[in-house]
C-alpha cells in the first residue's frame, strides 16, 4: 500500500518536475523558475525514498543500511536550501545592488546549509549501530544514538527553519498579486510549508518523550510521516499552480468558445488557421493560443458582418433583453449574440440593409479591465447564442425587414 501510494506521487511529482524544467530551458535567465525546478526535484525525491521496497532495494544495492535514508533527507536539505535562496532573492532589494546582496549572501546560507549537512552525515555515519533496516521508524529506532539524534535534529533545524520563513513570506507576495494563479500557488505553498512544521514538532516532541521515558511511536511514525506527505503534495501543488492555473483555465475557455468559433467561421474558412493544423496533435498542446486564436477569429467574423447588420438590432435586442429582466453583463451577451446570429443569417443571402451597424461587438478587451473579462464575454455569447430570446429578436428582425421591402 504504501510503495504505490509513494511510487505514485513520486512520478507525478517527476513529471510536475520535467515540465518546469522545460520551461525553464526556455527561459534560462529565471532564476527562481530554475530554483523551483531544483525544489520540486527535492520533493519528487522524498516521495520515492519513502516507498519501503525502494528504500530497502537501494540499501542492498550499496550494502548500507539505512543509506536511503540519508538520500530521503538529504532530497529535503536540498529542497530548504533552495526555499533559503528563494527567499534571499525576494528580500534583498531591487537592481544590480540587490541581485548582488542577494547571490552573496546565497552563497553563505547554501554554503552554512552544506556544512551542517555535512555534520549531520557524519553522525549517522559514526552513530548508527545495527545493520536492520528503520524505513518506518528511524526516528525512534535511533533516540539512544547521539550520532543519529545529532543527524536528524540538525535535518530538522535546517528543514524546520527553511519552512517556517517560506510560509511567513509567501502570503506576503501573494497580497501583492491579486487574484492571479502564482498568488494561489503561494498561498497553497504556504499551507504545505506550515503542516510541514506541524511534521517537525511532531518528530521533535517524539524525541523528547522518548528521552523522558514515554516514548510516542504512533507521533513519530503515524502522525509526522501522513503531515509530510499531505504537506509535501500541498508544496507540489503550490509549485504547479501558476502553470497548470493559466492551462485549466484555457482548456475551460476553449470548450465554451469552440461551439460559436466552428459555427461563425463555417462560412469564411478562410480567415481560420485552426482546420490547417496537424490533425494528430496532442489536443492539450498551445490551449492559450489556441483560445486566443479562436476569440481573434471570432472578432474578425463580427468586423465582416457590421454592413449586413441593421442599425438597430443591437438596441432591439437590448430591448427584449431588458423586458426579461436580464443583468447587464446578460444584456450585453444577448445583444451581441443576436447582432451576429442577423450578420450570419443576412450575409448568407446577400441581403445588405440600407443602414448597417457602426460595431456588433457590444463589449471587447478595450472596454474591459482585463482580458479575461473579454473571454467571458464572448463565452456568454456562446451560451446564448441559440437561446429563444434570440429567435425572439430574430423574428423581429426578419419581420421588419420583409415589412420595409413591401
Amino acid at each position: 500500500m504504501f510503495d504505490l501510494v509513494y511510487l505514485s506521487f513520486g512520478v507525478a511529482a517527476w513529471g510536475i518536475v520535467g515540465y518546469k524544467s522545460l520551461a525553464w530551458f526556455r527561459d534560462r535567465g529565471n532564476t527562481d523558475l530554475g530554483l523551483a525546478c531544483v525544489m520540486t526535484g527535492g520533493v519528487a525525491t522524498v516521495f520515492l525514498f519513502s516507498a519501503p521496497s525502494l528504500y530497502r532495494a537501494f540499501d542492498r544495492l550499496v550494502g548500507v543500511a539505512n543509506l536511503a535514508m540519508v538520500f530521503l533527507y538529504s532530497s529535503v536539505v536540498v529542497f530548504a536550501a533552495g526555499a533559503l535562496v528563494l527567499l534571499l532573492r525576494w528580500t534583498a532589494g531591487e537592481g544590480s545592488a540587490g541581485r548582488a546582496r542577494a547571490r552573496k549572501r546565497a552563497r553563505a546560507a547554501v554554503g552554512t546549509v552544506a556544512v551542517l549537512w555535512a555534520v549531520a552525515i557524519t553522525g549517522f555515519a559514526v552513530g548508527r549501530p545495527d545493520a536492520v533496516e528503520h524505513p518506518r521508524d528511524f526516528s525512534t529506532a535511533y533516540t539512544d544514538s547521539p550520532g543519529v539524534m545529532l543527524f536528524l535534529v540538525l535535518y530538522l533545524a535546517i528543514f524546520g527553519s527553511s519552512l517556517a520563513a517560506l510560509g511567513t513570506l509567501c502570503p506576503r507576495y501573494a497580497a501583492r498579486l491579486g487574484g492571479t494563479h502564482l498568488a494561489r500557488g503561494l498561498r497553497v505553498l504556504a499551507a504545505g510549508c506550515w503542516l510541514g512544521l506541524l511534521y517537525c514538532a511532531c518528530k521533535v516532541i517524539g524525541f523528547v518523550l522518548s528521552w523522558t521515558g514515554h516514548p510516542a511511536p504512533w507521533l513519530s511514525n503515524g502522525v509526522a510521516p501522513l503531515s509530510a506527505s499531505v504537506a509535501a503534495i500541498l508544496v507540489l501543488a503550490g509549485f504547479a499552480l501558476p502553470a497548470a492555473g493559466p492551462r485549466v483555465a484555457a482548456w475551460r475557455r476553449l470548450r465554451r468558445l469552440s461551439p460559436l468559433w466552428r459555427t461563425v467561421t463555417a462560412q469564411t474558412p478562410e480567415i481560420t488557421m485552426e482546420r490547417s493544423a496537424w490533425p494528430l496533435r496532442w489536443p492539450f498542446a498551445d490551449l492559450e493560443w489556441r483560445a486566443n486564436r479562436q476569440m481573434a477569429e471570432i472578432r474578425d467574423v463580427q468586423r465582416g458582418i457590421r454592413r449586413h447588420v441593421e442599425s438597430d438590432a443591437v438596441d432591439i435586442a437590448r430591448e427584449r433583453a431588458r423586458a426579461v429582466a436580464l443583468d447587464d453583463r446578460q444584456l450585453a451577451a444577448v445583444a451581441e449574440a443576436a447582432a451576429l446570429r442577423r450578420g450570419l443569417e443576412n450575409r448568407a443571402v446577400g441581403h445588405v440593409p440600407a443602414h448597417g451597424a457602426d460595431s456588433v461587438v457590444v463589449a471587447d478587451g478595450s472596454d474591459q479591465a482585463e482580458l479575461t473579462a473579454e473571454y467571458e464575454h464572448l463565452a456568454l455569447v456562446a451560451d446564448v447564442y441559440r437561446s429563444p430570446l434570440i429567435e425572439t429578436v430574430l423574428t423581429e428582425l426578419r419581420q421588419r425587414s420583409a415589412m420595409a421591402r413591401n
